[in-house]
């Protein structure tokens, strides 16, 4: 295969992908929105997290909260707990790193918050351990998987909601992570402007 094929079976195999997914994303894609919305709407907070690739998805997902995603409009409140090197260094230090994302929940979430959980392989145990935190402290849960859902989709309860990109492919997934939270961005815009049409 030369390179110029090798380079567009990316574009193929992503659009084979993202063309899948709208039939078992969609609907509950919608469902997440309206739970990030009522979290907000009641002066909730969105926490979120991820290793990685992950990490950076769930920093820019809250990037877009608290600056703006397309429209002007009040910022909202979001946390990536992947961001303070501080807090991520002494809670590895002292207790270990599965426990980093856990104890930021424990400290910083209240019932009714949203936690966005991101992992392409549903298996990370630090983020799995803050998924169990959030229920211990009565808060939603969006999980954003791939490969079947792992360890996270088997935590996941009726009041949650589980984004799983069917694909087993790492990158394929990060793709349409990154789809996922942009559209989240854009349901809540349209709810916080009156833009349902």
């Amino acid at each position: 295969m030369d390179m110029t094929s090798r380079m567009t079976s990316h574009f193929r195999d992503a659009m084979t992908l993202f063309e899948q997914s709208v039939h078992t994303l969609a609907e509950p894609l919608a469902s997440a929105v309206e739970l990030l919305f009522a979290a907000l709407a009641n002066n909730g907070r969105i926490l979120a997290c991820g290793n990685g690739g992950s990490a950076s998805d769930a920093q820019h997902f809250v990037a877009e909260l608290v600056g703006r995603f397309e429209r002007d409009r009040l910022p909202l409140a979001g946390i990536a707990l992947n961001t303070d090197t501080s807090i991520l260094t002494a809670v590895a230090n002292d207790y270990g790193f599965d426990e980093i994302y856990e104890r930021q929940v424990n400290a910083l979430g209240q019932p009714g918050d949203v936690l966005v959980a991101i992992s392409t392989s549903g298996n990370s145990p630090n983020v799995v351990r803050a998924m169990e935190a959030a229920r211990d402290r009565e808060m939603h849960v969006i999980a954003l998987t791939g490969k079947g859902g792992g360890v996270m989709g088997e935590l996941i309860t009726p009041h949650d909601v589980h984004l799983c990109v069917p694909h087993d492919r790492t990158m394929r997934i990060q793709e349409v992570h990154i789809l996922l939270l942009h559209a989240l961005c854009d349901g809540i815009d349209a709810l916080l402007l009156g833009d349902t049409e």
